[in-house]
């Protein structure tokens, strides 16, 4: 396996096209979310917040369910098979919601969309189409290819929803997956051959550990508190924005705005957490602000400026924290159950988006508008406990490198020689993948002393 600092021409085009189809379905969760509440206000059972918030939700809960069986599908039936079955489904989904006549199989469809759950097998295509030392690389191009979806999306979606209304927006996302199909066949080179990797996937034998680690379940149910205030806060704030003077298709000159700005004051913590080692301070900052963003929405429902005010905290919050927990639980992972944590990680965000709909609808249905930020400001509050007594992530970065395939015991003679390298602070080799993971300090290990005893 050659060893080169740049991707090669089939790494960036798996990359780019395996992000594309990880954006598409980002994009059929969050283009609704400004506007899906005020559309469903039209449709019979459309007044009960309660079922609005399940249509939200629930796609969540399918995605959730089904995720993980979906990857480790990919490990028997094959990668692009597995995926090209989630886009059908994503889909049919997409048409059945386009084609509701009433809030039931609206949320009939959004199940169905959740239910395409391939999240885990492109991660594990990708896998299977890099190189160890570009992995890294390529999962940050899908974490950016998510993050931008989202900006764009709550820019955008009151636009499309002048155009086309939310009917519309479901057609376009079940077109796109078509599409997404033959971006997959076509665009996605096919893997020479599929492997498990234990940076991308989920070992059942080594969930009970994950599991058990208190400071992954703190970050797990910090995701799982982050997205369920996040969903239910899209049952209020449309619709709380349109009271308060401002018409539902002029929503994206307060997104557009708060969007650019939260992401400019991200971008400088952000920098300064992982630089400086204050990941933790900047961690625990960004919680305190998401829950003073829930008590001032809970405060400033019938405040224009109040509102436009607080979503920029909340954003500025969210975008931080959601940049910065797949960071610390790679940190705090054990390098051979990092695919595992994060499989955990990924399903406790989606478990998250079904709770804060359901539960938000709920709450708006028979508590009013603030109970639904009383319980985002309960969930913040609980997780900021956690956050606060957790122990400081280490300054380390996880890092691979290709090794000949050997048996148990070469690989285990290995893995203690390498750990015992400067800078090497957990080391674990893998003879079935001919893969070392690495935790290093984040600079001045002896790569050198690590090449040389791989054999690179």
């Amino acid at each position: 396996m050659q060893n080169g600092e740049q991707m090669t021409p089939l790494e960036r085009r798996a990359s780019m096209g395996l992000a594309s189809i990880y954006g598409l379905r980002m994009l059929g969760m969050f283009l609704i979310l400004p506007v899906f509440a005020l559309y469903a206000q039209s449709l019979p059972g459309g007044k009960n917040h309660a079922l609005i918030g399940l249509a939200l939700g629930i796609y969540g809960l399918t995605q959730s369910i089904l995720q993980l069986p979906f990857g480790m599908a990919s490990d028997k039936f094959g990668r692009k098979p597995v995926i090209y079955f989630g886009l059908v489904l994503f889909a049919i989904g997409s048409f059945v919601a386009y084609s509701a006549h009433d809030i039931y199989w609206i949320i009939a469809g959004r199940s169905i969309q959740g239910a395409g759950a391939i999240s885990a097998a492109v991660t594990a295509l990708l896998a299977d189409l890099t190189r160890e030392e570009h992995r890294t690389k390529a999962m940050a191009m899908i974490g950016t290819t998510i993050g931008m979806t989202f900006a764009v999306s709550m820019a955008v979606s009151p636009i499309i929803n002048q155009w086309v209304g939310v009917p519309g927006m479901f057609f376009l996302t079940g077109v796109l997956s078509i599409a997404a199909i033959f971006v997959v066949a076509k665009m996605v080179p096919d893997p020479s051959k599929s492997v498990f990797h234990s940076d991308t996937e989920v070992s059942t034998s080594k969930l009970s550990g994950v599991l058990k680690n208190a400071q992954l379940l703190r970050l797990d149910f910090g995701i799982f508190s982050l997205h369920a205030a996040q969903m239910a806060m899209f049952v209020i704030i449309p619709s709380a924005l349109v009271e308060s003077g401002m018409p539902e298709n002029q929503h994206w000159k307060i997104y557009v705005p708060v969007m650019v700005a939260a992401f400019v004051l991200m971008v400088p913590l952000i920098i300064i957490g992982e630089k400086r080692g204050k990941l933790k301070q900047i961690f625990v900052g960004a919680i305190s602000l998401l829950l003073f963003s829930q008590l001032l929405f809970a405060s400033f429902l019938h405040s224009f400026w109040g509102m436009v005010g607080t979503l920029l905290l909340f954003f500025t919050a969210f975008n931080l924290l959601e940049a910065s927990l797949p960071s610390l639980v790679s940190k705090i992972a054990p390098v051979s159950a990092k695919g595992t944590a994060m499989g955990v990680y990924n399903t406790s965000q989606s478990l998250g988006l079904f709770t804060g709909g359901a539960v938000g609808g709920i709450l708006a249905s028979y508590g009013g508008h603030s109970a639904v930020f009383v319980f985002g400001a309960a969930m913040s509050a609980l997780w900021l406990l956690f956050a606060i007594t957790m122990e400081a992530p280490p300054v380390v970065r996880t890092k691979m490198f290709p090794v000949k395939q050997m048996d148990a015991a070469s690989a285990s003679l290995l893995s203690r020689e390498l750990s015992a390298l400067h800078g090497v602070f957990e080391a674990v080799v893998s003879g079935e993948e001919g893969v070392a993971y690495l935790k290093t300090s984040m600079s001045g290990f002896d790569e050198e002393g690590v090449m040389r005893l791989v054999g690179a």
